[in-house]
């Protein structure tokens, strides 16, 4: 039933209709190249997350962004091969309904409940408003199967009086440990805490010894589980000083935590109409919105909630204990709720990775729904059967149909399609061109992932021609923050006279240049080009991107960068061209070459206040340099680097101090400028590195823009 109804909602009827994805479109597109980078089998646990065809010609490093469900996306990887791509994707999320459904189903019918309440309950926990409504997009929180095999070990803990080593109970919790580690890690930490409540009302109650054994094992095995799926992020770092690909901080912990009032507000584009009027409401009235509406409980799930609401009342005035899914509710909102546990810990503590703790409504809903469908198996008990299927069917029916999402409109969906469609063709064209292994360098230059984007480009969008072809290689992709992307940066900001002859000797086959991230639609740089000699082209059918073909090297050179990056122990933001640091700063540089090279490295320092920087290359000082608020240029020549990365430390022995007029930031010391040139005794081919003035450090092209802000390509 639950593919049915996806079926039915999506129009998936023909074979035809399953080659076009339902999103094609900023974060869709990420997911679609983790399914491809995952078919071509870039994506594999304790394995160094290289993505080959991406970051040309070095190969992207993901193994500081971890992919979530390694398991499903390596087996659904291997479906790419057999159906396709995008209908693999489709699949994937059809699947993620059944898998939901079934495990609701299982554990209800584990419960006692009668099979017409469960099998009601199940299809309305696979298609909650919150999941179903992330699509492609989020398409690893659409996987919620493991939520109610979760929440079944949990009860079965705290509460079971026959829960033994290899009974099927502690089986259970053995299956739901594994899923929930090597899956969604926010569905996890969740789990973690109620899984933690149930220890310890077992300690303090009846204290049985199995379960709590049991319990305790099943945390450390989740644990087990999540460490090994995300190994690389320590097993395969380059640079432990770079700054964190994913921006989070304390503002983004509230802006994303769960705002009860938003469980019961429908969303503004609700199928009906009466409802929606309530959610147009909310986005004219509320100021301070995150991921908005997804934590709509349904009518289901709100009649579900006052239903319980009710009955703690009535046991608070009789003194009674109160029930178990009301102390889980309880505690899981105290922890996500905006001014909850969730802030403390971010602003006390640090904690800010898990900032959208929004999403615990999943397991709220789980939680209301199988209070509402337990309760009902038992009050319909003595009913005909026909009159309890049929009450089991229209609450179903209802709440099924009040949360899916209305469907795209008719043009929509035809624009969705020619995108797709256009795609395909633009990328048999494109491998038809050029021979298999060619490599294309993309314009405007985007880090990956999450960055403001410049004109009408959207994020993940550079990610198209890579998704429709299997042979060429792509610079797209590479790891912002790194010194091993910081080349395409640098070369980005040379004329296209000098940038264009450096391409082809580092070897690329071609430009690639979306038309969408310029303001004159990329004219002037087309002309550019065609005046140069380069009119060979090849357009995509919509028009937004056009490859421009090169003239490679058959010797090829490998590119290195022209700057340091900055790392950690900076501000985010530059202030009138300077970078100021708050503690000891991080700078790096990434030598591609498999021999060492000796640079001249060039920096302008300033400080707000007299004092002396000492400055390290792999922890060895190799100066100390007295600074003042008058900028100050420094020149170290012959500074040998490794191939790999080189680690340099800029440290200062007085402490950072408040500066009123920055924003009363902690402030030390800070950089203007940097510049890294080859030495005049090397003999490495100068397309490696060419000797240039100092470059500003005005780098918020290093950080992540917040959301909904676009930065000009000189900002990038």
């Amino acid at each position: 039933m639950a593919a049915t109804i996806w079926i039915v909602h999506y129009q998936r009827w023909t074979l035809e209709s399953w080659t076009v994805p339902t999103d094609y479109y900023v974060d869709a597109m990420e997911t679609l190249a983790r399914l491809k980078a995952a078919s071509e089998g870039d994506i594999v646990p304790l394995r160094s997350q290289i993505i080959e065809r991406l970051g040309a010609p070095f190969g992207a490093s993901w193994n500081a962004y971890p992919t979530p469900d390694k398991p499903l996306m390596l087996a659904l990887g291997a479906l790419v091969h057999l159906i396709g791509l995008h209908e693999t994707a489709n699949f994937g999320l059809m699947l993620a309904q059944i898998t939901s459904a079934l495990a609701f189903y299982l554990v209800a019918r584990w419960m006692r409940c009668r099979w017409e309440w469960a099998a009601a309950g199940a299809l309305l926990f696979a298609f909650t408003y919150h999941t179903v409504h992330r699509g492609l997009s989020h398409f690893s929180l659409v996987f919620t199967w493991t939520v109610p095999l979760g929440l079944l070990a949990v009860w079965l803990v705290a509460g079971s009086k026959r829960l033994e080593w290899r009974s099927a109970g502690a089986v259970l919790c053995g299956v739901a440990a594994l899923a929930l580690g090597v899956s969604n890690p926010y569905n996890l930490l969740f789990w973690l805490q109620l899984m933690g409540w149930a220890l310890v009302i077992q300690w303090f109650g009846a204290r049985r010894r199995l379960n709590l054994q049991i319990g305790a094992a099943t945390i450390a095995l989740s644990i087990l589980a999540f460490a090994m799926m995300h190994a690389e992020s320590w097993l395969h770092v380059e640079d432990t000083n770079a700054l964190p690909l994913l921006a989070r901080n304390y503002a983004g912990t509230e802006m994303y935590a769960l705002k009860p009032v938003e469980m019961f507000i429908p969303p503004a584009y609700h199928r009906w109409d009466w409802l929606a009027f309530f959610g147009h409401r909310y986005t004219r009235w509320s100021g301070w919105r995150g991921e908005v509406f997804l934590p709509y409980l349904g009518l289901v799930g709100i009649a579900g909630f006052v239903w319980l609401t009710l009955l703690v009342l009535r046991r608070v005035v009789r003194r009674e204990p109160l029930p178990g899914q009301a102390l889980s509710i309880g505690w899981v909102m105290a922890y996500g709720t905006i001014g909850g546990i969730t802030n403390l810990l971010a602003f006390y503590g640090g904690f800010q990775v898990f900032r959208a703790t929004n999403r615990v409504v999943i397991f709220i809903s789980a939680i209301l729904l199988f209070f509402v469908v337990i309760r009902l198996s038992r009050w319909t008990a003595n009913w005909r059967p026909g009159w309890s299927h049929a009450m089991a069917a229209l609450i179903a029916g209802i709440g099924v149909w009040e949360q899916i999402p209305k469907r795209e409109g008719a043009a929509d969906m035809k624009a969705l399609a020619a995108a797709v469609q256009g795609d395909r063709r633009f990328g048999r064209e494109l491998e038809s061109a050029l021979p298999a292994g060619a490599k294309v360098f993309q314009l405007p230059v985007l880090g990956f992932p999450e960055v403001a984007t410049p004109h009408q480009l959207d994020d993940y969008e550079h990610f198209r021609p890579y998704l429709v072809s299997s042979t060429l290689q792509f610079s797209y992709g590479a790891a912002k923050f790194r010194a091993r992307s910081r080349w395409q940066r640098d070369l980005e900001r040379r004329p296209v006279a000098e940038m264009v002859p450096r391409l082809e000797q580092y070897g690329f086959a071609a430009l690639y240049i979306n038309r969408k991230g310029y303001k004159d639609r990329a004219e002037s740089l087309l002309h550019d080009l065609e005046r140069m000699g380069y009119s060979r082209r090849l357009e995509s059918p919509l028009g937004n991107q056009v490859v421009v073909f090169l003239r490679p090297s058959d010797r090829p050179q490998p590119p290195l960068g022209e700057e340091l990056t900055l790392g950690q122990g900076w501000h985010l933001r530059s202030e009138a061209g300077v970078r100021w640091a708050y503690e000891d700063a991080a700078l790096s540089y990434y030598n591609h070459l498999s021999h060492p090279v000796a640079v001249d490295i060039s920096l302008s320092l300033t400080a707000r206040d007299r004092r002396v920087v000492v400055f390290a290359h792999e922890n060895e000082p190799l100066r100390e340099i007295e600074l003042s608020p008058e900028p100050r240029s420094v020149r170290f020549e012959g500074v040998t680097l490794a191939p790999g990365v080189n680690r340099f430390t800029l440290h200062s022995r007085a402490p950072a101090e408040r500066d009123p007029a920055g924003h009363n930031q902690l402030r030390s010391f800070g950089l203007k400028q940097s510049a890294v040139a080859l030495a005049s005794s090397e003999t490495t081919p100068p397309v490696a590195l060419r000797p240039g003035p100092p470059r500003s450090v005005d780098a918020p092209a290093l950080l992540a823009a917040p959301e909904g802000t676009k930065l000009s390509s000189v900002e990038r």
